[in-house]
């Protein structure tokens, strides 16, 4: 039997919604359009289906439709892209001391980034072939592409960060958290990260912000890169530019769970960081920290 809807106590709730929207910081009613999250994500399924397009296409491609169906993709994320960064910007410029952009910023931006699409595969190809060859399960590179998470976070990962060394506001951050939610692995598009990066199993993952990591560096389940913590007084740290978060060198293997903090901490070139450790200090080149370092 159908319920009857209790008309009067809805009411008053919708009354103490409304009512909300004038205390609160989080209403939005009379700034600019905020991006639309789904169109960034719908853009950057548009993108992986370029990146990836042997594996995603729904019709078999010869050399002569590759290039339609190339354009298929990127026409889409390009409409899709100039529209949100335009949104983005301008909600900035509304709320923040924002810096001067040119008029056709949106557009220049998008353009470099499908410019940027070649690089982009060779170095997304590098990290597939890195998880193959650091991770004895794999028996492909299309098991890799269509099955590991860690592929999914880096792709993420390299189209946010080109976005986010443009100066483009929030649609990095929603292409990462994006990532965070489907793979359960956080990486800020802030961060420097090198070639032929691998994150085994992945989940729980945290790289911050201000992390910077080498070629050919290797990560388990669990590991953070992290910051000490710090209150936002004031100009906080991240506004000056301060390194919060640690430096891992090329050649590094860090295991479960291990935690490294700070942005005065670097790991020498070819350390081996085992699982459960907590780093808040440098190690040098070739180390091996296992257990609890000394202080």
């Amino acid at each position: 039997m159908k319920r009857p809807i209790r008309l009067r106590e809805l009411e008053l709730a919708i009354d103490k919604v409304v009512e909300s929207y004038h205390d609160e910081e989080i209403d939005n009613l009379e700034s600019a359009a905020l991006p639309n999250k789904r169109a960034v994500i719908d853009a950057f399924h548009h993108l992986t289906s370029v990146i990836y397009l042997g594996f995603y296409s729904t019709r078999a491609l010869t050399r002569d439709n590759l290039r339609y169906a190339v354009s298929e993709g990127l026409y889409p994320a390009y409409e899709i892209l100039v529209e949100q960064i335009e949104r983005a910007i301008t909600y900035e410029s509304s709320v923040h001391a924002a810096p001067a952009r040119p008029a056709d910023f949106s557009e220049a931006v998008v353009v470099r980034l499908l410019d940027r699409i070649p690089a982009l595969r060779r170095a997304l190809n590098a990290d597939v072939r890195a998880a193959f060859e650091g991770d004895p399960a794999a028996k492909s590179f299309e098991e890799i592409i269509f099955s590991y998470p860690a592929i999914r976070a880096i792709t993420a990962y390299r189209v946010a960060h080109a976005l986010h060394v443009e100066g483009v506001p929030l649609i990095p951050r929603i292409l990462s958290e994006h990532a965070h939610s489907e793979t359960g692995i956080d990486i800020h598009p802030g961060a420097r990260i090198g070639q032929r990066f691998f994150i085994d199993h992945g989940t729980g993952v945290v790289i911050g912000e201000t992390a910077v990591i080498g070629d050919d560096v290797k990560i388990y389940q669990g590991v953070t890169l992290g910051a000490l913590s710090t209150k936002r007084c004031g100009a906080s740290d991240a506004a000056k530019g301060a390194k919060r978060h640690p430096t891992i060198e090329d050649c590094v293997t860090i295991y479960a769970h291990a935690t490294i903090l700070g942005g005065d901490t670097v790991i020498g070139r070819g350390s081996v960081v085992g699982g459960n450790v907590w780093l808040v200090r440098s190690i040098p080149p070739d180390s091996k920290v296992l257990g609890r370092p000394r202080d």
